[in-house]
């Protein structure tokens, strides 16, 4: 069975440029802890199936390709116009029904979930605009309406970045989460066994981000939810710290001797230094 979702695009090369940063933005949909939020199911150690985003280019047609079990969901654009969002079962007892017509309304309106839902993060992906207010609202100590301290969440430390990262995963999980599950994701990103990284120390970062709002927590339970400006932040600064700030002084910091890694940016910043000390040796600064 195949249940299929186009978006006609009335300027077609915006299509195309979406399209392209989709699915660079997206390759790491195929793991596992983010199958089971695309898919609402949860993946075991002993879920059949192998998981991996696949990118396939014939021509210079690509199409994005994200598996479970033997199901399979496709996207690509089509005709130079249309983004094509395509769900294909295989086998009904992958989501836990028999092959019967009787069940034909339930798999459309799964996969029509499904196709919706892939489209929500990549939307989400997409809009992660943050102002300079925000940045200091989120970096700077601060108190809240209700004269509650909120600590700052210092940019660039890897408690943070790993918070934030791990945030990310969480962007439309319709359950929420909990201390237990956001904790086993950020011990992984700091390279920590869960235990090193304490309850407690778990329940202070869901606090100071409660109270900076990024997330909110479900009256009565200890569930927690993404806000809309916790999934703007998580997904802006983690793009920002990953695809900028560690490349980006990684290139422009010379590399260790005996080792040769040239680099653009490294030349060109050599390049304004070399002119910075001319300018400063023709007026005798450097004497």
């Amino acid at each position: 069975m195949e249940h299929s979702l186009t978006h006609v695009f009335e300027r077609p090369v915006h299509g195309r440029e979406f399209f392209e940063e989709v699915i660079r933005e997206n390759l790491d949909l195929g793991r596992p802890e983010r199958v089971q939020l695309l898919f609402d199911r949860r993946i075991q150690r002993n879920t059949p199936g192998k998981f991996a985003t696949r990118i396939l280019t014939h021509g210079v047609n690509p199409s994005l390709h994200i598996g479970y079990k033997s199901f399979d969901l496709k996207q690509y654009f089509k005709e130079g116009r249309g983004l094509r969002t395509e769900s294909t079962i295989n086998n009904t007892k992958d989501f836990g029904v028999n092959r019967d017509l009787s069940n034909l309304a339930y798999l459309q309106r799964l996969t029509s979930h499904i196709n919706h839902r892939l489209l929500e993060i990549q939307r989400a992906s997409q809009n992660c605009r943050f102002s300079q207010q925000s940045m200091q609202r989120l970096i700077e100590p601060s108190v809240t309406e209700d004269g509650q301290k909120a600590p700052g969440l210092k940019f660039g430390q890897p408690r943070v970045i790993a918070l934030l990262m791990a945030l990310c995963l969480f962007l439309t999980l319709p359950a929420g989460f909990r201390n237990r599950q956001l904790r086993k994701q950020v011990a992984d990103l700091l390279g920590l066994d869960p235990e090193e990284y304490r309850p407690s120390q778990m329940t202070y970062d869901l606090r100071r981000l409660r109270l900076k709002g990024i997330i909110t927590r479900r009256p009565g339970t200890n569930t927690y939810f993404l806000t809309p400006y916790g999934r703007n932040t998580c997904l802006f600064l983690s793009r920002l710290y990953n695809r900028v700030l560690r490349p980006g002084l990684a290139a422009s910091i010379e590399p260790p001797p005996k080792v040769e890694m040239p680099h653009p940016l490294r030349e060109s910043f050599e390049t304004i230094n070399h002119q910075i000390d001319q300018m400063l040796d023709d007026v005798n600064m450097l004497n």
